[in-house]
């Protein structure tokens, strides 16, 4: 059975979650968490200190020994805002890898947020509507608007609770100024994106997090009614609570950890300001959070028929849709390219060899080739590799929007070469995958080169030395279809070795 191990470097803790997937649901076998503030020195010197690198590197050599006692299979790490800050994170990266032999990817919020949604929709029965996911963590908080199951806008704001603690909270308790200055920050950050929220039309709010809990918690043991649902008015006041106390009496709250307590007046003060801010009636709290995300994503990647693989495919296709609409694609056009890309992915398999995952990529490269017009119609295939690379596309790594860019980048006159740094930023393995995705996305432009639909269907004949292309076109008129595929014919047989002959049926 199929393991998979989740392990979030966050600015306040580290967390693994590992869990196994049985039919085609996950089985939780292991969890752990443990504090180390790799993010407190950041948001002060902009630099990881020594001793939190240290304690970091020795919680994940302790995972990793989990990890291998649960026998994971699939192992993902990622990080957050502490390492999208720090000027020395690199140092840490190679110190982490050299430790565990595991590579980081160091995701940016807008990601953070969808993984988390992910994570909720794919581990609760979510009813339809619109709801505002709050993730506050010590470094960022996420604010995603989640329309019927569908993601459709994500903020990212400096709003961690170890972040606002560092900067603003020198005293215990903390001093009025102090206060003071704390809620000036946090109301001017919020300012910002008020209108855009308000505009949504929230109609419920889900919190999750450390800070969350703890805020559901002390609410819930103040009352008869044990909730996980906190009120607006609620979160104010346990908020001016928090404020006044000592960190010896919010040690001995219901709800706080020993080391909670020393960052929940910053996070309960972001939350009283987003309630009271984006008009908000309440939140409820959900025990979920980027770990969960990153099984969820791990497990649609392994399995596209399970309740998280539909969700990404359809955060894949939205978002695609999406982008392709912002520069002004045609997306009729680029549909038909897709779809004759499919045909000819499957029906040149046992040529191409490439991984399942490629037929996505190629997918995602058909419907984008053309945004890089919006730019400027003159060097459209750079601008479209810079766009693709440089976009959130929801369900999409970095990694994987770069290999999704490079095919895109080729539907022109030029060709790709080992040389160009496009190329040569992608993983060694994908350089050479790459080349061959990119001839079956170039043949299924040059199938609708008039941009009429004139082909119906592509048949393939597979043979040494020579593969046979036979179209079926809707009308008689294919010409231009034939001239550019003729063109293709030299690049296709410098990459699989072969003869490309086309006719029509």
């Amino acid at each position: 059975m199929t393991t998979f191990a989740a392990v979030d470097i966050g600015a306040n803790s580290v967390r693994l979650k590992i869990a196994r997937l049985r039919g085609r649901k996950l089985v939780i076998l292991a969890e752990d968490r443990e504090v180390t503030r790799l993010g407190e020195s950041v948001f002060r010197s902009g630099m990881l200190d020594p001793q939190a690198m240290a304690a970091t590197v020795k919680v994940l050599q302790r995972f990793h020994k989990t990890a291998q006692k649960f026998g994971a299979t699939s192992v993902r790490v990622v990080a957050t805002s502490s390492l999208r800050d720090a000027q020395n994170a690199s140092a840490f990266l190679q110190w982490m890898h050299a430790a565990t032999g595991w590579r980081v990817e160091v995701i940016s919020g807008v990601e953070e947020g969808r993984l988390i949604h992910l994570g909720v929709v794919a581990n609760t029965r979510l009813s339809g509507g619109r709801l505002l996911l709050i993730d506050l963590g010590g470094g960022s908080c996420e604010l995603t608007l989640s329309v019927d199951k569908q993601i459709r806008d994500i903020i990212s704001l400096p709003l961690g609770a170890v972040r606002l603690t560092k900067e603003f909270l020198k005293n215990d308790p903390s001093k009025k100024k102090e206060m003071e200055q704390l809620r000036a920050f946090i109301s001017n950050e919020v300012g910002r994106v008020v209108h855009r929220m308000r505009k949504a039309g929230a109609q419920g709010t889900i919190a999750t997090s450390g800070t969350a809990a703890a805020l559901a918690d002390l609410w819930a043991a103040q009352h008869v009614a044990q909730s996980s649902s906190v009120p607006r008015s609620g979160v104010a006041k346990l908020a001016e609570k928090l404020s006044k106390s000592t960190l010896e009496q919010r040690r001995a709250m219901t709800g706080i950890g020993p080391r909670r307590a020393e960052i929940i007046v910053a996070g309960a003060a972001v939350f009283a300001e987003l309630l009271t801010r984006l008009g908000l009636s309440s939140f409820r709290y959900l025990p979920l959070g980027l770990r969960d995300g990153v099984l969820a994503q791990m497990v649609s990647d392994y399995d596209h028929a399970t309740k998280a693989g539909r969700q990404v495919v359809s955060e894949r296709q939205t978002s695609l849709v999406e982008l392709g609409h912002r520069y002004g694609a045609d997306r009729q056009f680029a549909e038909r390219v897709r779809g004759l890309a499919m045909q000819l992915f499957q029906k040149l398999k046992s040529l191409h060899d490439l991984p399942v995952e490629y037929e996505t990529w190629i997918a995602a490269a058909a419907m984008l080739h053309e945004i890089g017009s919006y730019i400027n119609r003159a060097g459209r295939h750079r601008h479209a590799h810079y766009l693709i690379s440089h976009s959130e596309i929801f369900g999409f790594s970095t990694e994987q929007r770069a290999i999704v860019a490079a095919i895109a980048r080729y539907t022109g006159n030029s060709y790709p070469r080992v040389e160009h740094r496009v190329i040569r930023i992608l993983p060694e393995l994908d350089r050479h995958y790459v080349v061959r995705a990119i001839a079956i996305l170039r043949l299924a432009r040059a199938l609708d080169q008039s941009r009429a639909g004139v082909v119906a269907k592509v048949g393939v004949r597979v043979g040494a030395p020579r593969v046979q292309l036979t179209i079926k076109t809707k009308r008689k008129n294919a010409e231009l279809e034939l001239w550019a595929l003729e063109k293709e014919t030299t690049y296709f047989r410098a990459v699989f070795g072969r003869d490309l002959g086309i006719s029509v049926a």
